[in-house]
């Protein structure tokens, strides 16, 4: 029941969303699963840890994917580059076992979530609805359910 009604919350929050809020929330996701990777890591939990950085790996591409180019220009070129960089990071910290680059990606995701809040701040459609805060980047999402189990095989991670 709580799982159904999170994702009935989630769901609107996604459809009622535009763009700047859409990409707020992949970041705020993608935080969260690094954090929850490192947290992972520190326990020892290998099935976990692969799961919450594969969740980041897949956030980083749906982000790549969502760029556009042709009116971004050098900017999406540059965060491409660095989506990539950051991907490479987590396969990395993954294969390793080690928090270095799990810290680094963090870091930079939390560097370029303050970014996009700043971009929403000075949106006039966006800054009416809410006013620009401190940071929330580095917060795990408050009150979302745990995900349920998921059953791996003999596989620690995959993409």
């Amino acid at each position: 029941m709580a799982y159904a009604a999170h994702d009935t919350y989630l769901e609107d929050r996604v459809l009622s969303a535009d763009g700047l809020g859409l990409v707020r929330m992949l970041y705020q996701a993608a935080i969260g699963a690094v954090q929850d990777a490192r947290r992972h890591l520190a326990a020892k939990d290998i099935a976990a840890r692969a799961r919450a950085i594969t969740k980041a790996h897949r956030i980083l591409t749906e982000l790549t994917s969502s760029l556009d180019h042709e009116r971004g220009g050098e900017v999406s070129q540059g965060l491409a580059r660095l989506y990539d960089y950051m991907s490479r990071r987590l396969i990395e910290a993954n294969s390793h076992q080690s928090d270095p680059e799990l810290e680094e990606v963090l870091n930079l995701l939390c560097t370029l979530a303050e970014a996009w809040e700043g971009i929403q701040a000075t949106s006039p459609s966006e800054s009416a609805q809410e006013p620009a805060h401190e940071s929330r980047w580095a917060e795990p999402i408050a009150s979302a359910p745990p995900p349920e189990p998921v059953s791996y095989s003999s596989h620690a991670w995959s993409f």
